[in-house]
């Protein structure tokens, strides 16, 4: 049996750096396939001439897998003339060893000419702006903690040990005083008390020890270097910040609903939640495809009628980790027992880890649907979903083994 052609017209495009080759596949009523190739430049006239030469071709629908940036310049030129599948390279990949850059154009177009090719989800431009811009301050953040990790290690080294004494080394009244440590790195016997906050003053022992230490001129020119560093990298990101800001101004209701949702108080977490998966969630068909996008969900890894390897995707590499920061806050807070609850049933079948991306995977079935229904969070859902069946059943060997996998050893009926 053949298979069904699902686009008698398409375009299969292999994109490099400098050039891309594009493959235009045409099959007639009678199923042969007949192919034009052709190669242009990255330019930007080169990628006016490829959209050119599809219209006169008739080809409106294309497919080119994500190489790095460089498909960016081409999906954008294409996007309003063109419908564009993105897909994966592992799902477009070429048999080894018959690789060509011509073979891999037509092998993309044959593909996608029988639909076999399972597309990425790309949301709109503003969406796509408004996700490299977190993107970016989600590295500004990265950079800033190396900073602050770098201080402390100097610290460290000239055995300050302020980070004994105080809960923020970065705090006002730590940062006098390492100010004060710079201007004079061989004086440590100047007066504390004027430099640090009233509630410290019982504290102020302990901080006359910390810093009995010894800075040499080299790690204090080494520190004032990273003050610097951070101070510069915070001031680009609040400008950064802005720019974000004036952009999700158009989201505000989608992102106040965000919100509601437990753990999410900060006004920029809900903001990448919808600058990683948009506000249209008619694009998932149900909350699982959302969750398996995220990569919070277990793969389907089974061969012979064994299960192998079942742990989750590395897709997700920057909602999933926000997912599960928010999921280890809100499971240490008793406000959500809805969630907390089901945190502590999970934990002690399957341990900490697995808990966790459980209660991830449950914060954005949360978010998909309240932006689905454009209302907000509510947990008397979860309760209505959480009770038990009153006429459920169970019979005598069930029992028993339920006793087992909860820890009881089973001994015999005393007579």
């Amino acid at each position: 049996m053949a298979l069904k052609i699902v686009y008698p017209v398409c375009c299969g495009i292999d994109v490099h750096k400098t050039f891309i080759v594009a493959c235009i596949a045409s099959t007639n009523s009678k199923g042969v396939t007949t192919y034009k190739r052709h190669r242009f430049s990255t330019f930007t006239k080169g990628l006016n001439e490829l959209s050119q030469w599809l219209c006169e071709n008739g080809c409106k629908d294309i497919c080119m897998e994500s190489t790095g940036k460089y498909w960016i310049p081409v999906f954008n030129i294409l996007e309003h003339s063109c419908h564009i599948t993105l897909a994966h390279p592992k799902y477009v990949k070429a048999i080894r060893g018959k690789k060509t850059d011509k073979k891999d154009a037509q092998w993309i177009a044959d593909l996608f000419k029988h639909d076999l090719v399972a597309a990425s989800f790309m949301p709109p431009l503003p969406i796509r702006q408004l996700r490299d811009l977190m993107r970016y301050r989600f590295k500004l953040t990265n950079f800033s903690s190396s900073e602050k990790n770098r201080l402390q290690n100097s610290l460290t080294v000239s055995n300050i040990q302020l980070g004994n004494v105080v809960s923020d080394t970065f705090g006002k009244s730590s940062m006098n005083i390492i100010n004060k440590l710079l201007n004079n790195p061989l004086d440590t016997s100047f007066d504390i008390e004027p430099l640090i906050h009233g509630s410290m003053k019982d504290k102020l022992p302990e901080l006359e020890l910390a810093i009995e230490g010894t800075i040499t001129p080299e790690q204090a020119g080494k520190i004032k270097v990273i003050q610097q560093h951070y101070d510069d990298l915070e001031s680009r990101k609040a400008d950064l910040e802005a720019i974000i800001l004036s952009l999700a101004e158009s989201y505000s209701e989608e992102i106040n609903l965000i919100l509601t949702v437990p753990s999410f108080k900060n006004l920029f977490s809900a903001i990448a939640v919808v600058s990683e998966i948009g506000v249209n969630m008619d694009v998932f068909p149900t909350a699982k495809h959302l969750c398996s996008w995220a990569g919070l969900t277990p793969t389907n890894n089974e061969s012979a009628g064994k299960k192998k390897s079942v742990r989750i995707s590395r897709a997700g590499c920057y909602i999933k980790p926000l997912l599960v920061q928010c999921a280890t806050a809100v499971v240490k807070s008793e406000k959500h027992p809805e969630i907390r609850n089901r945190y502590l049933q999970l934990k002690r079948r399957r341990g900490h880890k697995r808990a966790i991306i459980a209660i991830a995977r449950m914060l954005l079935t949360a978010i998909y649907h309240i932006l689905k229904a454009k209302e907000p969070y509510n947990p008397d859902l979860y309760k209505k979903s959480d009770g038990r069946p009153v006429n459920r059943e169970i019979t005598i060997e069930q029992a028993i083994l339920l006793a087992q996998a909860h820890g009881y050893r089973i001994l015999a009926a005393a007579t």
